[in-house]
C-alpha cells in the first residue's frame, strides 16, 4: 500500500470567528477526495486525510474541532517541550492531548526566523509532541542565499538530524520540504527542483533513519502551492501532498485536496 496523500492548510495568523465558520462549512459540504489521507489545516486549519487534520491558532482550535465533520482532524500551529510550568503563552503537547487536538506543527521557518528558534528547540517540542501521541508536521527548507550557494540539501538535512539525534521513530512524521523564498512570494520552485529536494530526503532517510522510514514517512511540498500547479507537483513520485498558506483560505483549497483525484 502506497503513502497516504496528505494535504494541510496553515492559516498562519489570519481568521475571525465568523471567517474560520465559513471555511469549515465550506470543507464539510465539499466532495473531498477519499483516498486523501491527512488533509491539515495547520495554524488556523490542516485538512489531513489521515483523518483530515484543520490546524488552528490556539484561540479557535476547539471551534474549529467542535463543528468540523468525521475526518477532519485539527491540528496547532505550536507546542512547548515542557507537559506543564511556569511557561506564560506557551502550550504544552499534553493540552493539546486532553483537548482532542492530534497534531501540530514544528519548525516552521516564521517561527525559525521571526521568533528566533533553533534545530535543537524544534527537535525537543518534535519529541515532546511525538511522546504524547501527537502527529508531528514537521517542516524543513532552506533561504534563497542557501540554495543559491547550493546549500540546499546540506541545510535540510541538517535540520532532519536534529530531529533524528532524539528520535528514530517516524511513523508519526510528516516532514514538509518548505523553500523559504517561495513562502508567500508568490515563486515556486520548479517540480524538478521540489522532486529533486523531496528525493534527497527520502535518500536520507533510508540512510540515517531506516528503510522502512524512507518508504513510509510522507514528505509533502509547501511554497506558494495553488490550484494551477498541484496537480503537476502531485504527480511527482516523491511529493506525497502539501502545505499550503494563502491559498488554504480560499475555496480553491477543495482543488487542492484533490490535486490526485
Amino acid at each position: 500500500m502506497g503513502r497516504q496523500f496528505f494535504v494541510g492548510g496553515n492559516y498562519k495568523m489570519n481568521g475571525t470567528i465568523k471567517s474560520i465558520q465559513d471555511i469549515i462549512h465550506h470543507l464539510n459540504d465539499a466532495p473531498l477526495d477519499p483516498k486523501t489521507g491527512t488533509s491539515i489545516i495547520v495554524s488556523s486549519f490542516l485538512k489531513s486525510q489521515d483523518p483530515s487534520v484543520e490546524s488552528e491558532h490556539p484561540l479557535y482550535l476547539l471551534l474549529a474541532r467542535e463543528h468540523l465533520r468525521q475526518g477532519i482532524e485539527v491540528a496547532a500551529q505550536n507546542v512547548f517541550d515542557k507537559p506543564n510550568g511556569a511557561f506564560t503563552g506557551e502550550i504544552s503537547a499534553e493540552q493539546l492531548k486532553d483537548s482532542g487536538i492530534r497534531w501540530v506543527l514544528t519548525g516552521h521557518s516564521e517561527r525559525r526566523v521571526i521568533i528566533g528558534e533553533q534545530d535543537g528547540f524544534i527537535a525537543s517540542k518534535t519529541q515532546a509532541a511525538l511522546d504524547a501521541g501527537l502527529g508531528v508536521i514537521l517542516c524543513v527548507g532552506e533561504t534563497l542565499e542557501q540554495r543559491e550557494s547550493n546549500k540546499t540539501i546540506d541545510v535540510v538535512t541538517a535540520q532532519l538530524k536534529a530531529v533524528a539525534e532524539r528520535t528514530k521513530d517516524w511513523s508519526n512524521i510528516v516532514i514538509a520540504y518548505e523553500p523559504v523564498w517561495a513562502i508567500g512570494t508568490g515563486k515556486v520552485a520548479t517540480t524538478e527542483q521540489a522532486q529533486e529536494v523531496h528525493a534527497e530526503i527520502r535518500k536520507w532517510l533510508s540512510s540515517n533513519i531506516s528503510k522502512d522510514a524512507s518508504e513510509n514517512t510522507r514528505i509533502i511540498y509547501g511554497g506558494s502551492v495553488n490550484e494551477k500547479n498541484c496537480k503537476d507537483l502531485a504527480q511527482q513520485s516523491d511529493i506525497d501532498g502539501f502545505l499550503v498558506g494563502g491559498a488554504s483560505l480560499k475555496p480553491a483549497f477543495v482543488d487542492i485536496i484533490n490535486a490526485r483525484a
